[in-house]
């Protein structure tokens, strides 16, 4: 296969990718469309095969969307802008400075076909890798400091029900409350809230769960969800869970300080005590080296 048939594939690949995009965002909004006409009230067509596309299509786009959105939120991105333009963005991105990258690849030096694969390869790893490496390493961090504040929000919620506050009412009260010290912790609790009208309490809380995955959490939805299945008496399990989670924490950051010293070993290893064995060791070995030449 000579230059000229790899080049016609490598075009037909950047080509082929952009369709792609296009394609789906053609055939959700096509989806979209129909449904919103089913929805109307209008008469049904006969189930033919471009329907059955359109609903395969609806449905893998529909799970997509979902599951974007779930990470998005976890990630602390709550606009539902950012789930519409994370693909087409993306990919569009990637094809576009492919094309740049194939077409003035003389005036960027990259004459050679292989200079031209690596740089395509380099886009492919910034424009669709890093987007997702960069959500999950957000996610982790959210979820840190969200876990991290969580024993405030307990002891918030064990005052309310204290004063005679149904659990639903004292997560209500606490959205405002929490908002001023962690918006990312209240708008958890107020999308919880909302949910819960919807789908109920422990359900609301599952999904919590997915989005903020800790062992704090956790104990703190199953308490909920025991406290709603059992109707025990939760104020003092509320308080005892606010104080196991604060020792946690502190034998978390205790554990921390204690590998602070062998991980400044490694420095001192390097920079210090290399150095010192070469200007002890070095006039000995020079000398060897001098004398052993003679």
């Amino acid at each position: 296969m000579n230059l000229n048939r790899i080049q016609l594939l490598f075009i037909a690949f950047i080509i082929s990718v952009i369709l792609a995009v296009l394609v789906t965002l053609s055939l959700k909004a096509f989806a979209r469309e129909r449904k919103l006409k089913n929805f109307m009230g209008r008469r049904q067509r006969d189930y033919t095969w471009r329907d059955k596309l359109l609903d395969f299509s609806r449905q893998f786009t529909q799970i997509r969307h979902d599951e974007l959105r779930q990470k998005l939120v976890a990630a602390g991105f709550y606009d539902e802008r950012y789930v519409a333009l994370f693909f087409p963005l993306k990919y569009g991105f990637f094809a576009l400075f492919s094309l740049i990258a194939f077409f003035f690849r003389d005036f960027f030096g990259l004459s050679e076909f292989q200079h031209l694969v690596s740089v395509i390869a380099v886009f492919a790893i910034f424009f669709i890798m890093v987007p997702d490496i960069y959500l999950n390493q957000r996610k982790s961090q959210l979820t840190r400091k969200i876990s991290s504040n969580l024993p405030y929000l307990i002891d918030l919620l064990g005052v309310c029900v204290q004063t005679g506050m149904t659990i639903e009412a004292s997560f209500m009260y606490i959205t405002k409350e929490v908002a001023s010290f962690d918006k990312d912790l209240a708008y958890m609790i107020k999308k919880t809230t909302d949910r819960s009208k919807i789908v109920g309490l422990p359900k609301a809380l599952s999904e919590l769960l997915e989005r903020v995955p800790s062992n704090e959490m956790r104990s703190f939805v199953n308490t909920i969800n025991q406290s709603l299945q059992y109707g025990t008496s939760i104020y003092n399990v509320l308080l005892t869970l606010s104080k196991d989670i604060r020792e946690l924490q502190m034998l978390t950051l205790e554990e921390k300080v204690g590998k602070l010293s062998a991980k400044m070993s490694i420095p001192l290893i390097l920079f210090i005590m290399l150095p010192i064995v070469v200007l002890v060791a070095g006039p000995g070995v020079m000398r060897l080296f001098y004398y052993g030449f003679q």
